[in-house]
C-alpha cells in the first residue's frame, strides 16, 4: 500500500513533526514562546515569509503544526489553524472572512454561544444572519441574498443531534458561489468529512471528543488554503492561538480517537435503544436510531452515530430536576466527549441564555437531557440512568 493511501488510524498516529537530534520516538513538547535566528538576514527573511520556519508561538509552533497537520489529513483539508478554544475558532473564522454589510445564512440549531455571536455581537458590525430550520434545506437557498458570504451549520447539532444534508448544502453553496462552513465537533473527522460533501471550511471544538478526557481546551479550523490564509492573518494579529502544551495533548489524543469513538458509538446506540423503550421517556434522538428524522441522511454521510443521545423525560421541569438529582454515577457537567458519561440540562445550562421561543424552535424543552455517553461499561451507564428515571 502506498504511504499516501494510509488509513485514518495510521495517519492519526504516524503524522509527526521532524525528529530532533535526539531521535525521539514521541514528539516532545516545545514549551517556548519564541524561536531564535542565526543572523539578521535569516530573521528578516523569516518575517518576510521568504523562509518557512517558526517565528513565535502565537503564529506557529512544532506542536500546533503537528496537531493541525493531523486534522488536515484526517479531514482531507489543504491547511488549518489551531485555536485556544472551539469558540475562538468559530469567532475568528467568521471575523477573518466577513466584512461590514455581509450576510450569513445559518441553520437555526447552533450552539448557544454561536447564536449569541450571530444575534448580539455581529450586528454591531452590520453583519446580519438569517436562519433556516434543520429540516428545511430548501429554505436555506431562498434566504441567500447578494451580500450573503457564508452558509453555516452544525451536523449533528448541539444539543438536539439533528443531522443536516451536507451534500445538499454543498450544492447550494456552490450554485450561489458562497462559502460553506461546517462545525464537525460532534462527528469528529473519524465519523464524517464535510469537505467531501462540499464544505469549504470545517471547524472543531477539540475540547470535546478529540481530547476525549476532559483535560484541555482547543479548537481548529481547516479547509481551503486561501481561506485559511485569511484566518491565519487575522489570528496572528488578534492572538487566539492554541498553546503548545494543549496542542501536544490533542495531537497525542488523536492517536486513540478511532478506538475511543468506536466504543462511544457502540455505547450510545445501546443507551438510545434502551431509552426508546422506557415508559418515562417521551422521545429519543440519536442519528443511528431508525426513528431519527434524518436517519437516512446520517447513514449516508456518517460512519456511526456519535456519542450524544438527546431525550426528554416526563414531568417537565419537575421531572427533569428529579432525574438530575437522582443521578449517582454519571457526571452533571456542561462538557461532552469525555471518557466519563455526562448528563446535561441544556435549558438551564449550555443554552440557558436563549429566549423560551428560541429554545423551543430548536427542540430544547424543560425535560430535555443531553447525554454524552462515555467509555464505562454500558450496563453501568444504563443502570444509573434507569435508577434516575425510576425516581420520576
Amino acid at each position: 500500500m502506498s504511504i499516501e493511501k494510509q488509513n485514518f488510524e495510521t495517519q492519526a498516529i504516524r503524522t509527526q513533526t521532524e525528529k530532533t537530534q535526539f531521535l525521539e520516538h514521541s514528539t516532545p513538547m516545545y514549551l517556548t514562546s519564541g524561536f531564535v535566528f542565526e543572523d539578521s538576514e535569516e530573521m528578516r527573511a523569516s518575517f518576510a515569509e521568504e523562509k518557512d520556519r517558526n517565528l513565535y508561538s502565537r503564529f506557529s509552533n512544532p506542536n500546533t503544526t503537528e496537531f493541525v497537520d493531523k486534522i488536515c489529513k484526517l479531514e482531507g483539508a489543504e491547511d488549518g489553524y489551531a485555536f485556544a478554544t472551539g469558540m475562538a475558532a468559530v469567532f475568528s473564522t467568521f471575523a477573518a472572512l466577513l466584512n461590514a454589510g455581509d450576510h450569513i445564512v445559518s441553520a437555526r440549531s447552533v450552539f448557544g454561544s454561536t447564536h449569541a455571536l450571530f444575534t448580539k455581537y455581529f450586528p454591531k458590525w452590520n453583519i446580519e444572519t438569517s436562519y433556516f430550520q434543520v429540516d428545511d434545506i430548501a429554505k436555506a437557498e431562498s434566504l441567500i441574498k447578494s451580500n450573503t458570504k457564508i452558509i453555516y451549520a452544525e451536523s449533528p447539532t448541539n444539543p438536539g443531534v439533528d443531522v443536516l444534508d451536507l451534500e445538499a448544502l454543498g450544492k447550494i453553496a456552490k450554485k450561489h458561489n458562497v462559502l460553506l462552513v461546517i462545525d464537525n465537533c460532534f462527528a469528529t473527522p473519524y465519523l464524517q468529512n464535510p469537505i467531501k460533501f462540499g464544505a469549504d471550511l470545517v471547524i472543531h471544538s477539540a475540547t470535546k471528543l478529540i481530547d476525549g478526557q476532559g483535560r484541555v481546551l482547543g479548537g481548529v479550523t481547516v479547509g481551503k488554503k486561501e481561506l485559511i490564509r485569511e484566518v491565519y492573518l487575522f489570528s496572528r494579529n488578534t492572538g487566539p492561538a492554541l498553546s503548545p502544551f494543549n496542542a501536544w495533548i490533542l495531537s497525542k489524543s488523536l492517536e486513540t480517537l478511532a478506538v475511543r469513538v468506536d466504543r462511544h458509538c457502540e455505547n450510545a446506540l445501546k443507551l438510545a435503544e434502551y431509552l426508546e423503550a422506557h415508559p418515562k421517556v417521551n422521545w429519543v434522538k440519536y442519528p443511528f436510531l431508525k426513528s431519527h428524522p434524518q436517519y437516512e441522511v446520517a447513514k449516508k454521510q456518517m460512519k456511526s452515530g456519535g456519542n450524544i443521545v438527546a431525550f426528554e423525560v416526563q414531568g417537565g421541569v419537575t421531572g427533569g430536576r428529579t432525574f438530575f438529582d437522582s443521578i449517582k454515577m454519571c457526571s452533571l457537567s456542561a462538557n461532552l466527549g469525555d471518557t466519563r458519561t455526562i448528563v446535561t440540562h441544556p435549558a438551564s445550562t449550555t443554552h440557558s441564555k436563549l429566549a423560551i421561543e428560541d429554545k423551543l424552535a430548536v427542540g430544547i424543552t424543560n425535560g430535555m437531557v443531553r447525554c454524552s455517553v462515555g467509555l464505562e461499561h454500558i450496563d453501568d451507564v444504563i443502570a444509573d440512568i434507569e435508577h434516575a428515571l425510576d425516581k420520576i
